[in-house]
């Protein structure tokens, strides 16, 4: 319940009464004097405090200083900052033997240059069982391990480099999940494979792997350094 006085300068006879009247109301239906000044609405959306963002406030000046600039206090992280933190990526893709019997090559690459990647190396390769065993050392514990080295060397692949802002994650969604049977519709395997051994394609799967295997299929002075004309249309 709460409790409203009323001053002596607002009681008339029509209260009948004292100088001083006691009004009570249910809580429910009674309005609210306080100061709107000290209104709470901070739970409404409509009345967030606003963002210190993209906005100065006067009473709490930004003072650059090195500690701002290793670890914001504000957790400022806006978008050209974030620009100016992307790195380029390599990345290593391989059109295996199947791809490249099935004449498949072209459909391939034209995924990757129409994204918009940039192309630095590119070579038809007769690989040797010995690369075969080094690039699949990992799976060298597999039961399938010793037909996939037979298959990978079974026939020409083209090895190929391709780079760009976050070109690893973008190549292996291109390329789809490892079973075709379960790629999704629109990736290379959702399109053109059927079966995990003939998969038709292979994508570095990390940053690091992607250096590694560049390293382990390319020579030096193998990569070609070199500005696409179209950069200016598919970066700021």
């Amino acid at each position: 319940m709460e409790t409203i006085t009323l001053s002596p300068s607002l009681t008339t006879s029509s209260f009948g009464t004292s100088a001083a009247a006691t009004v009570k109301r249910s809580s429910a239906t009674c309005l609210s004097y306080t100061s709107h000044a000290n209104l709470n609405v901070n739970h409404l959306a409509a009345f967030h405090k606003q963002s210190h963002l993209f906005t100065k406030s006067p009473t709490r000046p930004f003072v650059f200083t090195k500690t701002r600039a290793n670890k914001s206090a504000h957790g400022i992280f806006l978008p050209h900052l974030v620009a100016s933190l992307e790195q380029v990526e390599q990345t290593y893709i391989m059109v295996k033997p199947d791809g490249v019997q099935r004449g498949l090559v072209g459909e391939i690459i034209s995924r990757f240059e129409r994204k918009g990647f940039k192309l630095t190396g590119l070579k038809l390769f007769q690989c040797p069982k010995e690369l075969a065993e080094e690039h699949y050392k990992d799976l060298k514990t597999k039961s399938f391990y010793p037909t996939l080295i037979d298959y990978i060397t079974s026939g020409p692949v083209v090895c190929m480099v391709w780079e760009g802002v976050g070109v690893v994650a973008s190549a292996r969604k291109l390329i789809g999940s490892t079973n075709p049977l379960q790629a999704e519709p629109g990736t290379i395997r959702g399109d053109l494979a059927v079966q995990t051994g003939r998969n038709v394609v292979h994508g570095s799967d990390s940053p690091e792997n992607g250096k590694r295997e560049t390293a382990l299929w390319f020579k030096e002075g193998e990569l070609c350094e070199w500005t696409p004309a179209q950069a200016p249309w598919l970066m700021e």
